[in-house]
């Protein structure tokens, strides 16, 4: 008999490219309540940033600029979180100085999200499907 084993997928790192590492992490770590861990001397230089369950890693771009999705492809956000925590990360962020660029709303695809834009100018929504 073959046991079925079920498939979940639990959580995504996100990788962020970006021209000045120590800024776009200074700014995680200030505005976004992130914790870095710098890795800085190696081969593949990069910055771990890590809240909760979340993880992004900066590496060094080779360009002078990010180039966001809603650039590069007309439309989207450049990151996902999921959470259920969206009035308190709001409140927190904001109250921090980040730039809100969508706030929080039920989506007519029936996601309770808002959207803060980074200092590299990538679109992050904190967001979960209501049910």
């Amino acid at each position: 008999m073959v046991s079925i084993m079920k498939k979940v997928l639990y959580s995504v790192l996100a990788i962020f490219p970006t021209p000045d590492m120590e800024r776009t992490s200074n700014f995680y770590e200030n505005v976004m309540g992130f914790r870095a861990v710098k890795y800085l001397d190696v081969k593949e230089p990069h910055i771990c940033l890590y809240r909760d369950d979340t993880e992004i890693v900066l590496t060094k771009a080779n360009t002078d600029k990010v180039y966001p999705n809603r650039e590069l492809y007309g439309y989207g956000e450049d990151a996902y979180f999921i959470t259920d925590g969206q009035e308190a990360f709001l409140s927190e962020f904001t109250g921090k100085g980040a730039k809100i660029v969508r706030e929080l709303q039920v989506t007519d695809y029936n996601n309770r999200e808002f959207t803060v834009e980074d200092v590299d100018g990538r679109w992050i929504v904190f967001g979960i499907k209501e049910k």
